[in-house]
């Protein structure tokens, strides 16, 4: 587990009774922390419409992170292609590689990342099945290289054209799974909400896989939920705002990242609970023994080649420690 990268996916929670102010300060602040740490990557997703998540216009922050850290890679967990032009994104990300060269990711999905209404107000467009994603990914390549054109372009991407920035594709089921394989570009999988398609998933890229010019052999990162604290009791008490906000979307109720609770038991209905546990079922949550036990296992039984890490605690400071102990545990294997 000592060769393994392992990096940071964060949504830059806003709190209950927060700010998105204080949660983009928080945002950095993190980044500052676990580049000291030895993370290799901080990435933040694109969501709509959701008051507990400020990382919406995603391009925006990544500037701010890359700013702010020196050495660490920044990039999109990811960004919603559909939801854009590919040329807009050629010049956001050409712009970011332009600013902060050698340290941009661009990892890119295919889902809204919100509600149905909502990706009709972004894509001002009912279609929201994004079926034509795989020719939108070979347009937004082609404006960062033209020569994978058969004509010149009649538009080009300034800043962009002529700029290497690594593109992965994420996923939580296998389509995107395929498309990266076939296409021969690194892979992410969302085991932290999709658990049961991680194996199949996994196994479905590394079958598809061809070698490109930009990758030889497969490289899959996989994305895993960590709540860790200095005892299992602390975990499982910190865990309980990432329940809470899980329990919120199957509700349709959501709301921004709410305070730790003792028993969720008074919260939740028995069936309600078995769709979280199905939901949340990768989750690592304890002290360092467990943490350590179970990325163990987690690492060998997908075969990843590097893990991003979301946590999700009401608390910065309890967050901070969190990705601490998980450096910790894994450096000392």
């Amino acid at each position: 587990m000592s060769n393994i990268k392992y990096s940071v996916l964060d949504l830059s929670p806003i709190l209950q009774g927060g700010s998105p102010a204080e949660s983009l300060q928080n945002t950095l602040d993190l980044a500052k922390h676990v580049e000291k740490l030895g993370y290799t990557r901080f990435w933040l997703a694109e969501h709509h419409n959701m008051p507990g998540i400020a990382s919406s216009a995603t391009s925006v922050v990544i500037g701010h992170v890359a700013a702010g850290t020196t050495s660490i890679r920044v990039g999109s967990g990811g960004v919603m292609l559909p939801n854009h032009s590919s040329l807009v994104i050629a010049e956001q990300f050409g712009t970011l590689e332009s600013l902060f060269p050698g340290r941009i990711d661009l990892g890119l999905g295919r889902a809204p990342g919100t509600d149905q209404l909502t990706a009709m107000a972004l894509r001002r467009t009912r279609r929201t099945d994004a079926q034509d994603f795989p020719e939108q990914l070979e347009e937004l390549r082609t404006y960062f290289d033209p020569s994978r054109a058969e004509n010149p372009l009649p538009v080009r991407a300034i800043p962009g054209e002529g700029l290497t920035i690594p593109i992965w594709l994420l996923g939580s089921s296998g389509y995107s799974a395929q498309l990266a394989g076939e296409l021969g570009l690194p892979f992410s999988f969302a085991s932290h909400f999709s658990p049961d398609n991680t194996l199949p998933a996994i196994d479905l890229y590394h079958r598809s896989f061809r070698p490109s010019e930009v990758l030889s052999e497969p490289y899959v990162m996989v994305g895993v939920n960590v709540i860790a604290a200095d005892t299992d009791e602390r975990a499982k008490y910190l865990a309980t705002s990432m329940q809470q906000s899980f329990l919120g979307m199957i509700r349709n109720k959501r709301d921004g990242l709410k305070p730790p609770v003792n028993n969720m038991d008074e919260l939740w209905t028995p069936y309600e609970k078995t769709m979280l546990q199905q939901q949340l079922g990768s989750s690592i949550i304890g002290g360092r023994k467990i943490v350590k036990d179970k990325l163990e296992e987690f690492i060998a039984e997908t075969g990843a080649n590097e893990l991003i890490v979301n946590g999700q605690i009401y608390d910065h400071e309890e967050r901070k420690h969190s990705y601490e102990i998980v450096s910790e545990v894994i450096k000392e294997c």
